[in-house]
This record gives structure tokens, C-alpha cells and sequence, in this order.
């Protein structure tokens, strides 16, 4: 497993109570059913990275070191392969992604909950993405 991907599962694991137990935006906030090593340093890290946004844009403690725009480049103009598959645009950031070990190509996830599932058939994702990709390509960016 690749470290990205463990460190968004991590991620994801410790904050679910954060998105559960509604919080301050304060530093000195805690959640209330996350106990990590340290104390409250890591309730306090998560919640002033987003750990408790509900805009996707900003959920989550890894969004806060996003590749730089135009540097990791991905198949079908960073569009997510498993939005794709079901014919709509959804467009990644690339900060979750995977790399095709037999073609060398970049796929670029909305979510690790989109990979996860994209890697039960990877084959099976990239060829109903590709099939939608020239209909979905030329309709209007949503």
C-alpha cells in the first residue's frame, strides 16, 4: 500500500469523530472520541487543517500539502476515473492518486473512498471511464 493512501485512511479513521461531535474552529477545541498519543496537540492540528470542514475542498489534514497546480499531471485532465465510469466529471486535485505499475499512468481520486473502490477493478474503472471519456470531454465543465 502506498504511503499516501495509508496516511488518507489514517486520516480519515482519527477524524471521523471530528466530522461526527460539531466543534469550535478554535485551536484549543478537542474532540471528544479521538484519543491519540500526545494529547491534545493532534485534536488541535487536525481541527486548524480542516479536519471538521464539510467543504471537500478543504476536508482533511493531507489537504494541507496539495501538489502545486500543473505538477502531477493525470489521466483524463485530473478527472476522477470512478466519476468517469458512472459518466460525470468530478475533478481531483491529485493529492490522491495511483499510478497504473503496468502502463505508468497517473489516476487522480476526488476521495480515498474513490480509490479504494477504484482499485477492486482498476482495469475494469479506466475502461468504462475511457468509454464516457469523448461524450463527458465535450460537454461543458460543471
Amino acid at each position: 500500500m502506498s504511503r499516501p493512501l495509508i496516511a488518507a485512511i489514517v486520516a480519515v479513521v482519527a477524524l471521523q469523530g471530528v466530522a461526527a461531535d460539531p466543534v469550535e474552529d478554535s485551536p484549543t477545541a478537542t474532540a471528544p472520541g479521538i484519543a491519540a498519543p500526545g494529547g491534545d496537540e493532534f485534536r488541535s492540528a487536525a481541527i486548524q487543517h480542516g479536519g471538521n470542514a464539510s467543504d471537500p475542498a478543504h476536508a482533511g489534514i493531507w489537504k494541507a500539502a496539495l501538489p502545486a497546480a500543473g505538477t502531477t499531471p493525470g489521466e483524463f485532465q485530473g478527472n476522477d476515473p470512478v466519476g468517469l465510469a458512472a459518466g460525470v466529471r468530478i475533478k481531483a486535485d491529485c493529492s490522491i492518486n495511483w499510478v497504473d505499475p503496468d502502463s505508468g499512468k497517473r489516476y487522480c481520486f476526488a476521495s480515498g473512498t474513490s480509490m479504494l473502490m477504484f482499485l477492486d477493478a482498476p482495469h475494469s474503472y479506466v475502461a468504462r471511464a475511457m468509454t464516457n471519456w469523448e461524450r463527458v470531454h465535450t460537454d461543458t465543465p460543471r
